[in-house]
């Protein structure tokens, strides 16, 4: 009887050592498991299959803007790469199908609940989607997806004119700025579908919009400026990881299209720029979702050079969020006073990503 309680004890010591080296080695389920159950508890609204915005204890919960939505969408996406049996997709399908308006001359998304209030659409939130829902019809073939995904497409070319030589509105009711958050991910969904239907009007848009924006907004180190103030053509000079990131995937698809190795060259250059700028003091900046963003554009690079010196911090900065900036509820974020979706999400979506690439 000694021997068996023995041989049981040593049995659980191995199988904690396998699994907590398991989970250092990049294991992140468990994580993703823990994340999305707290996006389900802390977050969904049953009862209205929406979502709050944030959580803090005490205070009252608000339905979600679109653009968690956005985020989690995505997220739900790439949970599902790795976990198929769990349908993560439709409660957040279900949420953002009641922001759809036609209150713009094509319809469209707009940035709160429909039946809450009357709000603006965002260009940006809209391509968000229907790039979520591109890589959903890409693995599940579900042709309602690329059909709201080219529904996008159509309204988002209403966001685009001559004004300070071509380029995307951010906002569909404010003509003020052209922002690189509107016109990166329209080359993408441009991009993208036309890779799905060899459409080349897709094509000549996704250039048309890439070189606009490395005319007017890319800086001299190879990263990119938020925006162009219309009519005074001011640029905002502020660089976010996000911009880096929908351009630095761009680069890469355009490549991957074309074979034109001056892409796959920007991208590279980018990435490495990318890095130097934005991995301070061993952390990236405190906005998990503009990471999460330029995250896709380094797996899009590092599927192509095979360089894994191009994704080593990214699983630093995974273990390190998961380890600093979690509560005592399993929370992620580093506002300690509330919790907000767009932050779980955005995990989720990276130890997502970076699960798959094991």
């Amino acid at each position: 009887m000694n021997n068996i309680k023995k041989y049981i004890a040593f049995s659980c010591f191995v199988v904690a050592v396998y699994y907590s080296n398991a989970q250092t080695a990049g294991d992140y389920r468990p994580w993703m498991d823990s994340i999305y159950s707290n996006i389900s508890h802390y977050f969904y609204d049953a009862g209205n299959k929406l979502y709050y915005e944030e959580y803090a204890p005490g205070e009252k919960q608000v339905h979600s803007f679109l653009w968690p939505l956005c985020a989690l969408i995505q997220a739900a996406n790439e949970a599902a790469v790795i976990n198929p049996s769990v349908n993560y997709v439709q409660p957040a399908v279900d949420a953002i199908d009641q922001y759809y308006t036609t209150a713009t001359p094509l319809p469209s998304y707009q940035a709160s609940v429909v039946k809450e209030k009357k709000d603006d659409a965002f260009y940006d939130d809209n391509q968000w989607i229907a790039i979520a829902y591109i890589d959903i019809y890409n693995r599940t073939n579900e042709k309602k997806y690329l059909d709201v995904a080219k529904a996008v497409y159509d309204f988002m070319m209403t966001g685009y004119d001559t004004a300070a030589g071509g380029g995307l509105y951010w906002k569909y009711a404010d003509k003020t700025t052209k922002n690189t958050c509107s016109n990166g991910p329209g080359i993408l969904i441009a991009l993208q579908l036309y890779k799905i239907t060899d459409d080349k009007r897709y094509l000549q848009t996704a250039i048309r919009l890439y070189d606009w924006v490395n005319m007017h907004l890319q800086a001299p180190d190879d990263l990119y400026y938020d925006n162009i103030k219309i009519p005074s053509l001011k640029i905002d000079s502020v660089k976010y990881t996000y911009n880096t990131g929908t351009m630095l995937q761009s680069n890469v698809l355009l490549y991957n299209i074309t074979h034109e190795k001056k892409y796959l060259q920007r991208a590279e250059a980018m990435a490495a720029s990318a890095t130097k700028f934005f991995y301070r003091k061993n952390k990236l900046p405190g906005n998990y979702w503009f990471n999460a963003v330029m995250l896709r554009g380094y797996i899009e690079l590092y599927r192509i050079n095979h360089d894994k010196n191009l994704l080593g911090f990214w699983y630093d900065e995974a273990e390190r969020i998961w380890h600093d900036e979690k509560d005592a509820n399993g929370l992620l974020g580093r506002n300690v006073k509330k919790k907000s979706l767009i932050d779980q999400a955005a995990m989720l979506e990276i130890y997502a990503r970076l699960q798959a690439l094991k």
